[in-house]
């Protein structure tokens, strides 16, 4: 049976002595999670945008990008199921990571995710 991290791209960033562990972990489990999952948060994302604002495909790219932050960072929601569906690909290792911190990296998902849409729904 495939592992969870077999299914993930290894990123190969580098890490440095000054690297912290919250950064460490974000490096090598959020963002293959993130790149992962990709086509999932789109698909998600812009399903949830069309029934929250019908005229979402015609905002303006600055509209569109201020729609996403708004609602990645208001809507508790829509940002617990992002959350909920990285944290559905972690391994009971990443996982005990996690909740030493999931303030931390529950504000880190979310703000790469709100990157991550931004650049790909101009």
């Amino acid at each position: 049976m495939t592992s969870k991290i077999n299914l993930r791209e290894s990123l190969n960033l580098p890490n440095s002595e000054t690297t912290s562990p919250a950064e460490i972990f974000q490096n090598q489990t959020l963002r293959p999670i993130l790149k992962l999952q990709n086509d999932l948060y789109l698909s998600l994302f812009t399903n949830y945008a069309l029934r929250q604002k019908a005229d979402f495909p015609t905002l303006s790219s600055f509209k569109k990008q201020n729609f996403i932050e708004q609602s990645l960072q208001k809507d508790a929601v829509l940002k617990n199921t992002f959350i909920g569906m990285t944290i559905g690909m972690f391994t009971l290792e990443e996982l005990e990571v996690y909740q030493s911190d999931s303030k931390v990296f529950n504000k880190r998902i979310i703000t790469m995710l709100i990157e991550r849409l931004k650049s790909q729904m101009k």
